[in-house]
């Protein structure tokens, strides 16, 4: 590391690809400044600001390990993208900075306020590779055209995944000229009012973001992948990779986990195909930037939701783990404590707020983007869209998860609520896993169902029947 300018010098302007170990861009950064590179972060407190506690927190510790793997060289800056870029290309006099290119809507924008600011001081920004292994709007089907289901989506990713490479940590001569260090600390958070006033996440302790932690936790999960199938539905039992907050910063690439989680079996390639769903979901932003927020199926849109104070009181009640459905409580609790939740819970709680709470799929798309240290908003609100059944290659709205059933399918020794629902620890299965303890009404301190899942669920379909008369498909 160096406080000299040499020359040349190259800018690689860090994002969601927090690590040195195959990262495209930063090898082509070193490539052109001749093993001279200015490495940069830039702190946008708009977007810190919509991000609760756990998130924040994660990518603190992500940037403090970056740095450390520099040997401190990391810039660290806080502001304006676009002013920020700018001045430290002009410091270390880079004609050339590079980034790995993203593609939401807000990411491209920025991207491009910063190449125009930089070709106004004589300096590119130039792109390469992705988070994904194939760029969004890559994948296109016979017609030229981006696929609208996951199944002709897959086919071409497979093809196209089926060979690839992982590069090495360049050698690299880190220039520091942005000293001291910026303070990585949150603004004043945007907090949705409907939220309340109870408890996001502040996960305790989460889990270190570092690229060697990232590696232990790939060679872990290769030795069990092959499992995958039959564990990945289980709550209880470690049977996901626990990777996604990794691949949310971009602290690992999936290729690093393609590279060594074998796909000759049935466990790897369903875990690859969980891959090609979040690469399938940021393609379907990028070509459907408005899918953020608006149903992808407008018939769906106007399904009629709840948005009165028993809405947001039954809301509030959801995000506290308060419903008195065990898996839900326990799935929604999990959250509060770790700032992540097992992708099973999330599709039935999310199942929950929509089809017997009634409340809009966005409000509690919103609530798991500000508590989830891996939220991802292609892969967020996409998710909630298939749940609500608005969205691309979305689930039949009429099939709606029973909480119980759930529990007794996926949870049946009530391992996973009674870690999460300390109250049901005593209650023996199948008890534990049902509203009140099926039958043992009033013998423990647990909260009584906010609602009857039996009546909302014919309130759920006859909402649906509104839309469509004489039709529940």
């Amino acid at each position: 590391m160096s406080n000299e300018i040499p020359s040349p010098v190259a800018l690689m302007w860090f994002r969601r690809d927090l690590r040195l170990r195959d990262n495209p861009a930063l090898v082509a950064a070193t490539k052109a400044g001749a093993g001279n590179v200015a490495g940069l972060f830039v702190l946008d407190e708009g977007l810190m600001a919509r991000s609760g506690k756990a998130r924040n927190d994660f990518m603190a510790d992500a940037l403090v390990q970056l740095d450390a793997s520099m040997d401190g060289g990391l810039n660290l800056v806080k502001g304006s993208a676009v002013t920020e870029v700018v001045k430290l290309a002009k410091a270390v006099g880079a004609t050339q900075v590079f980034a790995t290119q993203e593609f939401t809507p807000y990411a491209i924008a920025r991207d491009l306020e910063v190449a125009q600011a930089l070709e106004a001081v004589g300096a590119t920004l130039v792109h390469v590779d992705s988070p994904y292994m194939i760029k969004p709007g890559a994948i296109k089907n016979l017609s030229g055209q981006p696929y609208k289901v996951f199944g002709g989506f897959r086919k071409g990713w497979e093809s196209l995944t089926a060979e690839f490479s992982v590069l090495a940590i360049p050698r690299v001569n880190w220039v520091l000229a942005a000293s001291p260090k910026a303070t990585i600390s949150a603004p004043k958070a945007l907090r949705p009012s409907y939220f309340g006033p109870g408890a996001d996440s502040s996960a305790a302790v989460l889990p270190v973001a570092s690229e060697a932690a990232a590696k232990k936790l790939i060679a872990e999960f290769a030795t069990r992948s092959s499992q995958y199938v039959e564990t990945r539905n289980v709550p209880g039992l470690s049977g996901t990779s626990r990777l996604s907050p990794y691949l949310r910063f971009g602290i690992v690439h999936p290729r690093q986990i393609l590279d060594k989680v074998s796909r000759f079996d049935d466990g790897g390639r369903t875990f690859a195909s969980e891959l090609a769903w979040r690469d399938f979901y940021a393609d379907v932003l990028y070509t459907n930037p408005q899918s953020r927020y608006e149903a992808l199926q407008p018939k769906m849109a106007k399904l009629r939701t709840d948005s009165d104070a028993q809405a947001i009181k039954r809301f509030q009640a959801w995000t506290q783990g308060q419903t008195g459905y065990p898996i839900v409580d326990a799935g929604m609790r999990q959250l509060l404590a770790e700032g992540w939740m097992h992708n099973r819970v999330r599709m039935i709680t999310a199942s929950f707020l929509v089809k017997h709470l009634h409340i809009d799929w966005r409000w509690g798309a919103e609530w798991f983007m500000w508590n989830l240290i891996d939220g991802d908003i292609a892969s967020n609100q996409h998710g909630w869209q298939w749940v609500a059944g608005t969205g691309t290659d979305a689930a039949p709205f009429h099939r709606i998860f029973n909480p119980t059933l759930q529990a007794e399918r996926f949870d049946p020794t009530g391992e996973y609520i009674k870690r999460y629902v300390p109250e049901l620890k005593d209650v023996m299965v199948p008890e534990c896993l049902r509203p009140q303890g099926g039958t043992l009404l009033g013998g423990f301190d647990y909260v009584s169902p906010i609602v009857d899942q039996g009546v909302e669920r014919n309130e759920a379909l006859a909402r649906l029947a509104e839309l469509k008369p004489g039709s529940l498909a």
